[in-house]
């Protein structure tokens, strides 16, 4: 019975390398991989046209796959160029990778061990060219070829004749049946089948281009060129694009100031000549805080609202509370150690160690593993489904947080390096207590971070429709919300409100004996356990309005807090100007980002009354 040729159809034909073709330098083979010359099949014979128009040679251009045997798991190469020349041949410089595997192939053909090479490729349409003794002969109109192979034994080596002979393990994917042509006429088989002769490779090639452009600040772009050149797998790929934007270098907002210079930078002086600005001494006396700030805003193409003060001040150290950092220049004695201070809120989260970024410069991205590979249950001779990790990205942008402070203008022209420690952690304090607020709670509207607690995805535990006591078992489930996410790693710990303290130490365990209370010594159920009323107590749930209190707990590692640049202060000095007071703005970018939400679970309705 006459077989009838259908569209789709992969195929095969062999060619030889000649030992002339090879260049050992530039570890590459030139080969001619297709040519017009007739070629017998089982439907009839097949002629392959070798005009341009009727060559799809996208995949091979696009970085080709070198094959051993047709095996798409035997990548040793990649295909450098294509072309086709006016003697109807098409010919292809292929390059052999560096691997041991590569390496093995690519001496045996240098040695003329290895000489036979056969191409896949795919029929997409083909015309009767003449019909001879019950033989049809086609011409392939419109053909794809999309992988090079070396084969050990071809049917026949002469160019254009034959195709590699079936193994013992044949690639069923390639590998053509005598009997029966495959059934592929349809557009969706058709792409299956090519996507599967591929094995993978153009998958392969889009994914190592896609992270590359994800992280092409960090010159991922250009290991994606390498990586598709050597046939790099995207497991591999994209272990080493980690690798480097883990280790990649922080930005800095520092300017070069040696610790000397930090230390004699005065935040006096330069408020001083900010409140003053006609006076010529003031500016003369803050000249070197002047240039700092203009260091700064050169650098960063900033400019400032009044003074910058560089991040190498910020992180000087000044201890205010003993007598030699005080000094006494100033002829009324200072009664630092009498000095009444506010009652703030206590700061929660740098102790239980939330992780800052400092002196950060630009937006920032922290990548972020969202998935893992899947290992899979084979049976003999069988292979595992392919899985591969996924990550994303943590972006951090800078927002704006800001304090003021009134300062006398007596106390802006003491010398008295405790009037500047005042000044300077006062202003820090109030900064540090706004940011610390917008980690535990920040609504993430009107330009505020989001906080833990506002956070999409973290664990909640509710303890009824308006609201309950607290328990042991909430402080379980709490627990156990954390750790079916694999998330109880690192600095675990409770964070809370003093009335939720003051409930839970009243709180047994157990109910109906024993004297074991949920609170003891800073410990519930074993994790250190923190106070700080930045933790809200007017929240609401149900009939509860404005009473209840939350609770967290979770890995408070995985929380970052960035800071950018420099603090910047500018001066009011109108507001106060009856009372003498000069008024002090001090502003300050940060941002706030939950690492993993599966990180922090939430009771956001604990009753304590």
């Amino acid at each position: 019975m006459k077989k009838e040729l259908k569209q789709g159809s992969q195929l095969h034909r062999s060619f030889q390398v000649e030992r002339a073709a090879v260049n050992e330098e530039a570890r590459t083979v030139e080969l001619a991989f297709a040519s017009e010359t007739p070629y017998e099949r089982y439907w009839g014979v097949e002629i392959l046209d070798l005009s341009p128009q009727s060559v799809r040679l996208g995949r091979m251009t696009s970085g080709g796959p070198l094959l051993m045997d047709h095996n798409s798991r035997d990548h040793v190469g990649v295909i450098e160029s294509v072309q086709i020349g006016a003697d109807r041949v098409g010919r292809a410089v292929v390059r052999f990778g560096k691997s041991a595997r590569a390496e093995e192939v690519f001496n045996d053909v240098k040695d003329g061990i290895r000489r036979n090479v056969s191409v896949g490729y795919v029929i997409h349409k083909a015309v009767l060219q003449s019909t001879e003794e019950d033989k049809d002969t086609y011409r392939v109109s419109d053909w794809e070829p999309f992988e090079v192979s070396l084969v050990s034994v071809p049917a026949d080596t002469s160019v254009g004749v034959g195709r590699s002979m079936e193994t013992t393990e044949p690639n069923p994917v390639i590998q053509i049946q005598e009997n029966k042509m495959p059934e592929i006429n349809h557009e969706e088989n058709q792409q299956r089948a090519v996507k599967d002769a591929l094995g993978g490779e153009q998958k392969r090639i889009a994914e190592i281009i896609a992270i590359g452009e994800q992280f092409a600040k960090y010159g991922a772009d250009k290991l994606a060129s390498e990586a598709l050149r050597s046939g790099q797998p995207v497991d591999q790929f994209r272990a080493v694009v980690l690798q480097k934007v883990s280790t990649a270098p922080v930005p800095t907002a520092d300017i070069g100031m040696s610790e000397k210079e930090a230390k004699n930078y005065s935040f006096l002086r330069a408020i001083n000549a900010l409140a003053n600005p006609g006076d010529r001494k003031a500016q003369e006396l803050a000249a070197f805080e002047r240039e700092a700030s203009d260091a700064f805003a050169g650098k960063h193409g900033r400019a400032a609202s009044g003074f910058f003060v560089p991040s190498e001040v910020q992180r000087r150290d000044l201890n205010v509370a003993t007598t030699t950092a005080g000094g006494h220049s100033v002829a009324t004695n200072l009664l630092a150690a009498s000095f009444i201070d506010l009652l703030r809120n206590k700061m929660a989260l740098t102790g239980l160690g939330a992780q800052f970024l400092t002196g950060l410069v630009g937006n920032i991205a922290i990548p972020r593993a969202t998935g893992g590979a899947t290992a899979y249950w084979v049976a003999e001779s069988g292979a595992p489904t392919e899985s591969q990790q996924a990550f994303d990205q943590v972006a951090m942008t800078p927002r704006t947080v800001g304090a003021f402070t009134d300062i006398s203008r007596k106390l802006l022209l003491q010398s008295s390096i405790d009037v500047e420690g005042f000044v300077r952690n006062d202003l820090a304090t109030v900064l540090a207590l706004a940011i610390d607020l917008a980690g535990v709670n920040g609504s993430g509207a009107s330009n505020q971070p989001t906080g833990i607690l506002n956070t999409s995805g973290i664990g909640s535990v509710a303890g009824g429709t308006n609201g309950l006591a607290p328990t042991y078992q909430n402080m379980i489930d709490l627990e156990t919300l954390v750790a079916v996410a694999n998330a109880d790693v690192g600095a675990m710990g409770y964070l809370t409100n003093a009335k939720v303290r003051g409930k839970l130490k009243s709180t047994q365990k157990v109910a109906t004996y024993g004297d074991d209370f949920v609170w003891e010594d800073g410990i519930v159920n074993g994790y250190n356990a923190t106070v700080s009323n930045q933790v809200p107590s007017n929240l609401t749930k149900g009939t509860s309005s404005g009473v209840c209190s939350a609770i967290l707990f979770g890995n408070f590692a995985d929380l970052i807090i960035g800071q950018w640049g420099a603090l910047d202060l500018t001066v009011d000095p109108y507001t106060g100007s009856t009372s003498g007071t000069v008024r002090v703005v001090a502003l300050q970018d940060v941002d706030i980002a939950v690492r993993h939400a599966e990180s922090f679970a939430a009771m956001k309705d604990a009753l304590t009354a």
